[in-house]
Protein backbone atom coordinates (compact mmCIF):
# COMPACT_ATOMS: atom_id res chain seq x y z
CA UNK A 1 0.00 0.00 0.00
CA UNK A 2 1.23 3.54 -0.39
CA UNK A 3 0.05 6.02 1.85
CA UNK A 4 -0.07 10.10 1.06
CA UNK A 5 1.45 12.45 3.42
CA UNK A 6 -2.70 13.02 4.04
CA UNK A 7 -3.03 9.92 5.30
CA UNK A 8 0.26 9.13 7.59
CA UNK A 9 -1.08 11.99 8.99
CA UNK A 10 -4.29 10.91 9.75
CA UNK A 11 -3.08 7.19 11.38
CA UNK A 12 -0.72 9.23 13.29
CA UNK A 13 -3.66 11.32 15.19
CA UNK A 14 -5.72 8.20 15.38
CA UNK A 15 -2.81 6.58 16.98
CA UNK A 16 -1.70 8.89 19.77
CA UNK A 17 -5.93 9.68 20.42
CA UNK A 18 -6.30 6.14 21.08
CA UNK A 19 -3.15 6.36 23.61
CA UNK A 20 -4.84 9.10 25.08
CA UNK A 21 -8.11 7.36 25.32
CA UNK A 22 -6.99 3.96 26.23
CA UNK A 23 -4.92 5.86 29.31
CA UNK A 24 -8.23 7.55 30.15
CA UNK A 25 -10.51 5.16 30.28
CA UNK A 26 -7.75 3.11 32.68
CA UNK A 27 -7.09 6.19 35.13
CA UNK A 28 -11.17 7.27 34.80
CA UNK A 29 -12.08 3.50 35.65
CA UNK A 30 -9.22 3.02 38.23
CA UNK A 31 -10.96 5.90 40.38
CA UNK A 32 -13.31 3.17 41.28
CA UNK A 33 -10.60 1.81 43.83
CA UNK A 34 -7.48 3.52 43.44
CA UNK A 35 -7.82 5.25 46.82
CA UNK A 36 -9.52 2.87 49.24
CA UNK A 37 -8.07 2.70 52.19
CA UNK A 38 -6.17 5.86 51.44
CA UNK A 39 -7.79 7.50 54.83
CA UNK A 40 -6.35 4.90 57.05
CA UNK A 41 -2.90 6.54 57.94
CA UNK A 42 -1.87 6.10 61.27
CA UNK A 43 -0.05 9.55 61.07
CA UNK A 44 -0.89 13.20 62.16
CA UNK A 45 -1.36 15.72 58.71
CA UNK A 46 2.13 17.27 59.29
CA UNK A 47 3.65 13.98 59.62
CA UNK A 48 2.57 12.83 55.87
CA UNK A 49 4.57 13.31 52.74
CA UNK A 50 2.57 15.12 50.30
CA UNK A 51 1.58 11.85 48.28
CA UNK A 52 0.00 10.45 51.76
CA UNK A 53 -2.15 13.77 52.18
CA UNK A 54 -3.12 13.77 48.43
CA UNK A 55 -4.28 10.59 48.05
CA UNK A 56 -6.14 10.84 52.01
CA UNK A 57 -7.98 14.16 50.37
CA UNK A 58 -8.93 11.95 47.58
CA UNK A 59 -9.75 8.60 49.70
CA UNK A 60 -12.13 10.83 51.79
CA UNK A 61 -14.77 11.04 49.52
CA UNK A 62 -15.41 8.21 46.98
CA UNK A 63 -18.12 10.16 45.15
CA UNK A 64 -15.53 12.78 44.29
CA UNK A 65 -12.80 10.31 43.01
CA UNK A 66 -15.63 8.81 41.06
CA UNK A 67 -16.38 12.17 39.70
CA UNK A 68 -13.01 12.87 38.69
CA UNK A 69 -13.03 9.44 36.88
CA UNK A 70 -15.76 9.82 34.83
CA UNK A 71 -14.55 12.96 33.84
CA UNK A 72 -11.56 11.40 32.50
CA UNK A 73 -13.69 9.03 30.76
CA UNK A 74 -15.94 11.51 29.36
CA UNK A 75 -12.65 13.10 27.87
CA UNK A 76 -11.41 9.84 26.33
CA UNK A 77 -14.77 9.27 24.78
CA UNK A 78 -14.84 12.34 23.34
CA UNK A 79 -11.23 12.42 21.86
CA UNK A 80 -11.96 8.90 20.32
CA UNK A 81 -14.68 10.62 18.16
CA UNK A 82 -13.33 12.27 15.43
CA UNK A 83 -16.17 15.52 15.20
CA UNK A 84 -15.62 15.89 19.05
CA UNK A 85 -11.99 15.73 19.29
CA UNK A 86 -10.48 19.49 19.93
CA UNK A 87 -13.11 19.62 22.55
CA UNK A 88 -12.41 16.39 24.00
CA UNK A 89 -8.70 17.32 23.76
CA UNK A 90 -9.08 20.76 25.33
CA UNK A 91 -11.33 19.38 28.03
CA UNK A 92 -9.05 16.25 28.88
CA UNK A 93 -5.98 18.96 29.02
CA UNK A 94 -7.95 20.68 32.02
CA UNK A 95 -7.91 17.38 33.74
CA UNK A 96 -4.35 16.30 32.34
CA UNK A 97 -2.92 19.77 33.76
CA UNK A 98 -4.48 19.53 37.37
CA UNK A 99 -3.25 16.43 37.62
CA UNK A 100 0.60 17.09 36.48
CA UNK A 101 0.58 19.94 39.10
CA UNK A 102 -0.42 17.98 41.64
CA UNK A 103 1.94 15.25 41.00
CA UNK A 104 4.55 18.25 41.45
CA UNK A 105 3.54 20.04 44.10
CA UNK A 106 2.54 16.73 46.16
CA UNK A 107 5.26 14.53 45.54
CA UNK A 108 3.87 12.37 43.93
CA UNK A 109 5.61 9.01 42.16
CA UNK A 110 8.22 10.35 39.05
CA UNK A 111 6.71 7.71 36.90
CA UNK A 112 2.74 8.93 36.92
CA UNK A 113 4.00 12.86 36.48
CA UNK A 114 5.91 11.63 33.61
CA UNK A 115 2.55 9.85 31.85
CA UNK A 116 0.46 12.45 32.65
CA UNK A 117 3.17 14.82 31.09
CA UNK A 118 3.77 12.11 27.74
CA UNK A 119 -0.06 12.30 27.46
CA UNK A 120 -0.46 15.83 27.58
CA UNK A 121 1.98 16.02 24.98
CA UNK A 122 0.05 14.07 22.66
CA UNK A 123 -2.85 16.11 23.00
CA UNK A 124 -1.19 19.36 22.12
CA UNK A 125 -0.19 17.22 19.11
CA UNK A 126 -3.29 15.88 18.53
CA UNK A 127 -3.92 20.19 18.78
CA UNK A 128 -1.21 21.03 16.43
CA UNK A 129 -2.27 18.65 13.93
CA UNK A 130 -6.18 20.36 14.06
CA UNK A 131 -4.95 23.77 14.13
CA UNK A 132 -6.42 24.97 11.09
CA UNK A 133 -9.47 23.48 12.58
CA UNK A 134 -9.29 25.05 16.12
CA UNK A 135 -8.23 27.75 14.77
CA UNK A 136 -11.70 28.28 12.62
CA UNK A 137 -13.74 27.45 15.67
CA UNK A 138 -12.29 30.16 17.91
CA UNK A 139 -12.86 32.91 15.14
CA UNK A 140 -16.31 31.02 15.41
CA UNK A 141 -16.87 31.26 18.34
CA UNK A 142 -15.59 34.98 18.55
CA UNK A 143 -17.86 36.29 15.28
CA UNK A 144 -18.10 39.89 15.35
CA UNK A 145 -16.89 42.06 12.33
CA UNK A 146 -14.89 44.28 13.85
CA UNK A 147 -13.20 42.75 16.79
CA UNK A 148 -12.97 39.40 15.54
CA UNK A 149 -9.55 39.56 14.51
CA UNK A 150 -8.38 41.56 17.82
CA UNK A 151 -10.61 38.31 20.19
CA UNK A 152 -9.10 35.28 18.61
CA UNK A 153 -5.02 36.88 18.52
CA UNK A 154 -5.50 37.43 22.56
CA UNK A 155 -6.94 33.96 22.86
CA UNK A 156 -4.27 32.49 21.11
CA UNK A 157 -1.53 34.58 22.69
CA UNK A 158 -3.13 33.79 25.96
CA UNK A 159 -3.05 30.04 24.89
CA UNK A 160 0.35 30.53 24.07
CA UNK A 161 1.35 32.46 26.87
CA UNK A 162 -0.35 29.88 29.25
CA UNK A 163 1.81 26.85 27.26
CA UNK A 164 4.78 29.02 27.92
CA UNK A 165 4.33 28.59 31.93
CA UNK A 166 2.98 25.36 31.92
CA UNK A 167 6.31 24.37 29.98
CA UNK A 168 8.58 26.36 32.11
CA UNK A 169 7.07 25.23 35.11
CA UNK A 170 7.71 21.53 34.23
CA UNK A 171 11.31 21.96 33.37
CA UNK A 172 11.51 23.87 36.90
CA UNK A 173 11.04 20.78 38.22
CA UNK A 174 12.66 18.96 36.09
CA UNK A 175 15.59 21.35 36.65
CA UNK A 176 15.45 20.87 40.78
CA UNK A 177 14.84 17.31 40.85
CA UNK A 178 16.92 15.19 42.36
CA UNK A 179 17.33 11.77 40.27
Amino acid sequence: MNFNKKDRIEIFENAISWIVVLAMFIYGGAKLFQFDGATEIDKAVNEMTGMELMWAFYGYSKSFAITLGVFEIIGGILILIKKTRIIGCLFTSTILVNVIFQDIYFGVHLGALKAAILYQLMILIILWLNKEKLINSIKMLLKTEKTERKKAKFFLKTLIAFGIFFVLRILEYFITIKW
